[in-house]
C-alpha cells in the first residue's frame, strides 16, 4: 500500500519540561543507547500524544515502536541499561510487546498492534521529529496512533478519549485517505469515533475534509458554539478536565 511520506520537520517538545527527573533518567538512558546503537525507533504512547496535542500526561512509561526485525536488538539494549522483564511481576502478551521495568518506570518495545491487526512497518516511521531535551527523536504519525487507539476499547482500558483530543488538534490536517486504506473493513470504528467527535465539537469537525463524512456514512456536521458546546458535552462523559485541555488553560490565562 503506497502512502505519502511527509517532508521532515522538527518540533520543539515544550511539554518535556513537565517530566519528573527520576523517570527522565531512565528514558534518557534507553533513548541514548538506542540512538548510539543505531536501532531505529519511533516514540508513541504519552510522548506521541503530547507531540500532537501539546499536553503531557505522566504515565511513567516509554513506548518505543520498532520494526519486527529490530525487536531483539532493542530488547537486548533495554536489558543492558539495567531494566528487567515486567512479565515476572505481571504477565503480558509477548507476541507484540516486550515490557521492561526499572524504578517503577516501564519501557515498552512494540513491534505490532496489540490485536495483531498489523505489524509495525516503515509507515510508522513517517511521523515528525521532535527536539526533546537536546535530542532529535522520531514520533509515530498521528494517523498510526489514531488507527491503533481505535481498537483499544476494553473492559479495563479505553483510548477513545485520546482519540477525541487527537481529532481536536490534528483532525483538519490528517492524511485521511491513508487511514481509511489502513482500516479497510474496520472503517465502522472510525465512523463511531467521528460520530462522537462531531457531537462533542461540531465547530472543529466542520474543518475536516468535506468528502470524509460521506466516506464514513455520516452527515456533514452542523455549526455550533465551538468552545462552550464542546466543554458542556465533554462534561457529560467525564466531569474532570479531559477534552482539549491545552485550549482551556490558554483561555483561562
Amino acid at each position: 500500500m503506497a502512502s505519502r511520506i511527509r517532508e521532515p520537520r522538527i518540533h520543539p517538545a515544550e511539554w518535556a519540561a513537565d517530566f519528573h527527573d527520576p523517570a527522565w533518567n531512565i528514558y534518557e538512558a534507553v533513548i541514548d543507547a538506542a540512538q548510539a546503537a543505531q536501532v531505529p525507533f519511533a516514540l508513541g504512547g504519552a510522548f506521541g500524544l503530547a507531540t500532537y496535542t501539546g499536553t503531557w500526561r505522566d504515565t511513567k512509561d516509554l513506548d518505543l515502536f520498532v520494526l519486527p526485525r529490530d525487536r531483539r536488538r532493542m530488547i537486548a539494549l533495554v536489558t543492558r541499561t539495567g531494566l528487567t522483564d515486567y512479565y515476572e511481576r505481571v504477565p503480558y502478551d509477548r507476541r507484540w510487546i516486550y515490557r521492561a521495568i526499572g524504578d517503577e518506570v516501564i519501557v515498552d518495545t512494540i513491534w505490532a498492534m496489540a490485536n495483531r491487526r498489523s505489524k509495525v512497518d516503515d509507515w510508522w516511521f513517517s511521523g515528525p521529529e521532535i527536539l526533546m531535551r537536546g535530542r532529535t527523536i522520531r514520533v509515530v504519525p498521528a494517523e498510526a496512533m489514531l488507527w491503533d487507539k481505535l481498537y483499544i476499547m476494553q473492559r479495563e482500558r479505553c483510548d477513545w478519549p485520546d482519540i477525541m483530543n487527537l481529532l481536536y488538534r490534528q483532525g483538519a490536517s490528517l492524511e485521511w485517505r491513508t487511514l481509511l486504506d489502513r482500516l479497510g473493513d474496520d472503517v465502522a470504528l472510525l465512523t463511531g469515533a467521528l460520530s462522537v467527535f462531531r457531537w462533542l465539537s461540531p465547530g472543529m469537525a466542520r474543518h475536516f475534509p468535506h468528502w470524509l463524512w460521506a466516506a464514513v456514512n455520516l452527515p456533514q456536521p452542523k455549526s455550533g458554539r465551538a468552545h462552550a458546546l464542546q466543554q458542556e458535552r465533554a462534561a457529560l462523559l467525564d466531569s474532570r478536565l479531559w477534552f482539549a485541555k491545552a485550549q482551556v488553560r490558554r483561555r483561562a490565562a
